[in-house]
């Protein structure tokens, strides 16, 4: 079988954003993730996307990493020293960047750390689903790149 990289829509300003590299090894990951549970049995698949259900995307991350910091800074300013509030307003101005641009300094962490986007996770499901026989689909997709090909139509 040869190993085909999934081709999700670049589009996103997270994903164009991010580096060939860790796009790469995030596209990779999805791959053997789906060949892993081609031929398995329909209940371990069901288990597998009721975990991705349950996967938090780089936008929650960003958003409690954002929130978490900020909150913190702001109870620490005005309970220790007013230098504290200097994490609220070094952190706020990133989310609001992310806000208006879909990217900032973070993201790159985040990404290097294997959190994926919304529609990463989606099209893992998808694929999964695929293989679940959810759809119907001819024989050559029911192979983990059939049904990664099948999901990014």
């Amino acid at each position: 079988m040869t190993h085909t990289e999934p081709d999700v829509d670049l589009t996103d300003p997270v994903r164009s954003a991010t580096s060939e590299r860790v796009l790469a090894d995030l596209d990779r990951e999805i791959l053997e993730r789906v060949e892993r549970y081609a031929g398995k049995p329909a209940a371990e698949i069901s288990d597998r996307i009721d975990q991705l259900e349950d996967e938090w995307d780089i936008e929650r991350v960003l958003e409690l990493n954002a929130s978490s910091l900020a909150f913190l800074g702001t109870a620490l300013g005005v309970t220790v020293s007013r230098k504290w509030l200097l994490l609220p307003g070094t952190v706020l101005p990133f989310l609001f960047q992310h806000a208006v641009q879909g990217w900032c300094p973070p993201v790159a962490l985040f990404r290097r750390m294997g959190v994926r986007t919304q529609k990463e996770i989606e099209l893992e499901k998808y694929a999964l689903k695929v293989l679940r026989g959810d759809f119907d689909s001819p024989a050559d997709e029911l192979d983990a790149e059939g049904a990664l090909r099948r999901a990014t139509r």
